[in-house]
């Protein structure tokens, strides 16, 4: 079982650009680069003479005046959200108000939203974000010289979304996968369980490309998801051994597993053995003692656990 993920993050920008990326599909790189973001958030827009706006990204005013430039003379008849993190959705608002376009995102899903850790809050998710038109899983948004299917993924948020291009085997895929990186999985934002089934409903599909919400497009699906499931069944592997070996919080966790990792990410990495050891907790291979929320519960295997394996 491989430990590493081979990342693509070769990638050159050039910022209020719109690029042709597909017959009929543009991208436009927001210029809000960071240790999540990679080199910023991706727009895309599908459609010609109408065009759908998929994650308008960030409120930033030179984003929002090359969306502008890109569409001008078409009819932007969408505005569609991947998910409501404010690199995604922040700018939908701002862009309906210049071009109009009904908003359509997954809308509320009356479960707890943000992060257990600072900065990953209302700072982080749009807790309040609500689209002229709700979608689930299954719908289908049409315009005219283009049609997606709604696939509802959620694990890195709830309300994730991610958008097929119909007859073109093609996905929209947000935050779900990306080249460049691992999805955080931040609870309780995020759930280790869902993230799986979600990616284990992507595996069976065949589609020929995939464009993430941040970095390059992705040409061997199938592969990558599968690298993703493999890459999260070893790291459960390796949290487990910690825990059977003695080391018990997620300080430490993170210390043992990701002591090279760049200090920006420590915080995504000890979220992700949360996420990992909450869904152990599920399936009662581990159990928590002292605080059983935020990051500094003990951990210990339980009595009755069983080998670790995920689903």
């Amino acid at each position: 079982m491989s430990a590493e993920l081979a990342f693509n993050r070769n990638a050159d920008v050039d910022y209020g650009v719109a690029e042709d990326v597909a017959p009929g599909v543009r991208r436009i790189v927001a210029n809000n680069p960071g240790p999540y973001t990679f080199l910023g958030t991706n727009t895309y827009l599908v459609g010609t003479d109408e065009v759908a706006v998929i994650d308008p990204g960030p409120t930033d005013e030179a984003h929002l005046d090359a969306i502008a430039r890109a569409t001008r003379g078409q009819r932007v008849s969408h505005i569609l959200i991947t998910h409501s993190h404010r690199d995604h959705c922040d700018g939908a608002l701002p862009l309906q108000q210049r071009l109009g376009g009904e908003i359509v995102a997954y809308g509320p899903t009356g479960t707890t939203r943000g992060a257990v850790a600072p900065g990953l809050g209302d700072g982080f998710v749009d807790a309040a974000f609500k689209p002229d038109t709700p979608v689930a899983d299954g719908d289908t948004i049409k315009g005219r010289g283009f049609a997606l299917d709604v696939l509802h993924m959620p694990g890195h948020a709830p309300d994730h979304l991610c958008f097929a291009l119909i007859g073109e085997r093609t996905v929209f895929t947000g935050d779900h996968v990306m080249g460049w990186n691992t999805t955080v999985i931040a609870p309780p934002e995020g759930s280790m369980a869902d993230f799986l089934g979600s990616l284990q409903r992507l595996a069976q599909r065949h589609d020929k490309v995939f464009f993430p919400g941040h970095g390059g497009r992705i040409e061997t699906p199938r592969r990558v998801v599968r690298a993703y499931m493999t890459h999260r069944l070893w790291r459960e592997q390796t949290i487990l051994a910690c825990v059977d070996e003695g080391v018990n919080t997620i300080p430490r966790i993170v210390a043992r597993l990701y002591g090279g990792l760049d200090a920006n990410l420590k915080v995504a990495a000890a979220l992700s053995v949360l996420a990992h050891l909450e869904f152990l907790k599920e399936r009662g291979i581990v159990t928590a003692e002292g605080a059983t929320e935020g990051l500094s519960a003990f951990y210990i295997r339980a009595a009755s656990g069983s080998d670790a394996s995920s689903s």
